[in-house]
């Protein structure tokens, strides 16, 4: 089945270019210029995948990101920017505000269908591996769900294949490069200050349960998730 791809992008050439290479990518691309137009196209039938212009006319795109991981629809749908702004700060901004994924303009069709493909992989990846529980978490591979008890634990993606890696291999410590590797990949290039950026945001979705000790630093080595918090 091909992937659907909404792409978030005002700027018509932008679209109409990203949109060919997704075609030629066997990937079926649906359009939308601005943060209402792309609400829309999500509730009318959820993508597979959003890639999301940073500046867009009204409600901007981390603004529109950051709603994206509240709203039940879209909490689960890995999101790559589309931005012109590289620098790091800016980076660390996006992924804080739910992003999976970053591509700086001017990009190259190859590297975007690379990253698309890359991404839909780490996310989609861990579907079939049954109940994991540690402490009071509970993680189902099968339903791609996380619950704190009783309660259902709204979480992203890369927050999701980061907790399924820690309960899967607990109370050791890993370095920020061994996560990369295993939880992004080795072929795939993401900064080790990404890993930092996703653990606070791992922390910060199991903070209202009161399990966000569970992921602990260790200092100059690493991270370790233990349930002896």
């Amino acid at each position: 089945m091909h992937k659907r791809i909404l792409i978030v992008e005002d700027e018509a050439s932008i679209r109409d270019m990203v949109a060919f290479a997704l075609r030629k990518a066997d990937m079926d691309p649906v359009h939308a210029a601005d943060a209402r137009a792309a609400q829309l196209a999500i509730a009318e039938k959820v993508p597979d995948l959003i890639l999301l212009d940073w500046m867009l006319p009204g409600l901007s795109g981390l603004d529109l990101a950051r709603r994206l991981r509240k709203e039940q629809l879209s909490r689960e749908v890995p999101i790559i920017m589309l931005t012109a702004r590289g620098e790091e700060m800016d980076r660390v901004s996006g992924l804080e505000a739910g992003v999976d994924d970053y591509v700086v303009k001017p990009f190259s069709s190859r590297e975007l269908i690379a990253r698309i493909r890359a991404v839909l992989r780490r996310s989609q990846g861990e579907d079939g591996e049954g109940v994991i529980e540690a402490g009071a978490l509970r993680l189902d591979g099968p339903a791609h769900r996380v619950h704190a008890g009783t309660q259902p634990v709204p979480i992203g993606p890369t927050e999701y294949r980061l907790l399924h890696f820690f309960m899967t291999h607990p109370d050791r410590v890993y370095s920020r490069t061994q996560l990369l590797d295993h939880v992004w990949g080795s072929s795939v290039y993401v900064e080790e200050r990404t890993v930092d950026v996703h653990i606070r945001r791992l922390r910060k979705t199991l903070e209202p349960f009161g399990l966000d000790a569970m992921v602990q630093t260790v200092r100059s080595a690493g991270y370790r998730f233990s349930t002896d918090a």
